[in-house]
């Protein structure tokens, strides 16, 4: 069951013009930065799929909400629109004011070592602008300010019933997402720290990537050819014993049969003696009844 609410702080919105402004050249990724990033976007791909809800899901989409400072935004590392906009994936931006375009229910961002700053601070701040109902804030490897209490693995902010923005998880997790009706997970692997997305607080249904889904089916499947194979192999190995049996039974009659065709011919034999005996007797009695 989801927690009780409990908020931490509310955002509280300070109008930075300058690093407001979204710049046209693309700011390249560490590779940890890139995987989970694209893991959390599976993620959730795979949450839509099994939902099957109609929504957009993407990486680095400019989100845009003032009319007349178009230049003001920001882009989420990963994001989730619906309903999605009305071009598909031929969108280039969210503008937040075109008939079609809504802020994304959630927002992902992922702490990056060069600009944590950027993502503890000014990220809550813009997603409370704009709109956005949920926002998580990664931070895999801890590398964020110490502002606050931090640096935090996961941060959960959501959009609360009166419209304000507030922090309600700044920890390791795991924590409640409203939007996806499911647990965020902090986990530990051999390459540092990922994120997992699971049914229950104890972590033991995980969600599974539209990649790991199919490996798993693939493996489903070929569990269940291994043990139908298995099984056939079993049925097969039970009738041919239960054949040897029925061959074995069929030879122990017939040479019951054949014995008891020996025993008739032996008692036919037997009663072919005693009555040619008898016809003897009868002869030599009549041969002296004769000579008398």
């Amino acid at each position: 069951m989801p927690p009780s609410l409990r908020v931490i702080r509310r955002s509280e919105v300070v109008p930075d013009l300058e690093r407001w402004v979204l710049t046209e050249e693309t700011v390249p990724e560490s590779s940890p930065h890139d995987l989970l990033s694209e893991r959390i976007r599976a993620l959730l791909l795979g949450w839509a799929a099994r939902a099957e809800r109609a929504v957009k899901i993407g990486r680095n989409l400019a989100v845009r909400w003032d009319r007349e400072h178009p230049q003001f935004g920001v882009d989420p590392d990963v994001y989730l629109v619906e309903p999605p906009p009305p071009e598909g994936d031929a969108v280039r931006s969210l503008r937040l004011w075109k008939k079609g375009h809504v802020a994304p229910r959630l927002a992902v961002e992922i702490v990056s070592a060069q600009h944590p700053t950027k993502d503890y601070v000014i990220a809550p701040q813009k997603y409370a602008v704009c709109g956005v109902e949920e926002l998580w804030i990664l931070d895999p490897f801890l590398d964020g300010p110490r502002a606050h209490g931090g640096p935090f693995r996961i941060q959960l902010w959501r959009r609360l019933d009166d419209a304000s923005f507030a922090q309600v998880h700044a920890g390791e997790g795991p924590v409640w997402s409203e939007v996806l009706q499911g647990w965020l997970h902090a986990v530990r692997t051999p390459a540092g720290a990922s994120f997992d997305l699971r049914t229950d607080e104890a972590g033991a249904e995980r969600w599974l990537t539209p990649e790991e889904a199919e490996r798993a089916a693939r493996e489903a499947e070929r569990t269940a050819k291994e043990a139908a194979r298995r099984e056939a192999a079993r049925a097969r190995r039970k009738a041919e014993a239960a054949q040897r049996e029925a061959e074995a039974a069929q030879r122990e009659a017939e040479a019951a049969q054949r014995e008891a065709e020996a025993a008739q011919r032996e008692a036919e034999a037997e009663r072919a003696a005693r009555e040619a005996a008898e016809r003897r007797i009868r002869e030599l009695e009549a041969q002296l009844a004769r000579a008398r």
